[in-house]
């Protein structure tokens, strides 16, 4: 049974449809990047499985169930990190994963806040700092341990290398990895053709809301053919 499942999604947001007869599905343990350019509809399919839009025809289903018929369950099922993660300046690193934490019902000690910490290489001297001190790449590593805390079987991530350093994408795209050999499937939004070959099981390619192109990782492989992929990328960017 698919653990996430999009079958001919078709999603309007003011009047315009943003996707159209989407479909694709991951088994547990995969990572799929939806790669295109801005308007192509790659949050707005994140933002359906998590029950924010209502497809006007299709489905979106989280562990073999609609979306429609039990939002809730969905959410609960999924870790959601959005492109600009709201975090309280005034808070350090700990306070903001205690206080988030506590609102998804998440209880967490000092040694797990810091083994979180640890995956996504913040360093140990800031993490009793203020947020408002922070980087954005820093404030970015705060709330990917976030994601990773809730311990939910799926991950939904939007733009999660946003202000991070070349180091740190290379550190996050081997902690993803390491997630999916541990069982849990993630989703992530891109715009980065390099880091989602190398990252990814499987790419889809959107462009204005269709599903224009998938690619896979070969068997035996460590990536996708980058180039194969930036050219379908250019190509449709054009």
């Amino acid at each position: 049974m698919p653990v996430l499942n999009a079958k001919a999604l078709t999603v309007e947001r003011s009047g315009q449809q943003v996707l159209k007869d989407v479909s694709f599905s991951m088994q547990q343990g995969q990572v799929h990047a939806l790669l295109g350019g801005n308007g192509a509809g790659k949050s707005t399919t994140l933002l359906t499985f998590l029950g924010f839009l209502t497809p006007v025809s299709g489905s979106a289903h989280v562990q073999g169930r609609a979306v429609s018929e039990n939002v809730s369950a969905a959410r609960q099922a999924i870790a959601y990190l959005p492109e600009a993660a709201t975090l309280y300046g005034h808070l350090n690193a700990y306070e903001n994963l205690r206080y988030f934490l506590s609102l998804a019902k998440t209880d967490t000690d000092r040694r797990a806040l810091d083994a979180a910490l640890d995956r996504v290489a913040l360093q140990a001297e800031a993490r009793e700092m203020r947020m408002q001190t922070y980087s954005k790449g820093m404030r970015q590593k705060v709330a990917i341990a976030m994601a990773i805390l809730r311990e939910t079987p799926i991950l939904l991530l939007d733009e999660p290398t946003a202000g991070l350093d070349p180091a740190a994408i290379d550190d996050f795209n081997r902690l993803v990895r390491d997630l999916a050999e541990a069982g849990r499937t993630v989703l992530l939004v891109t715009h980065d053709v390099y880091g989602a070959c190398h990252v990814a099981d499987r790419i889809h390619l959107l462009h204005k809301g269709e599903l224009v192109g998938s690619f896979d990782r070969p068997s035996g492989m460590d990536r996708i053919d980058t180039e194969a992929v930036h050219a379908a990328f250019a190509a449709h960017a054009a």
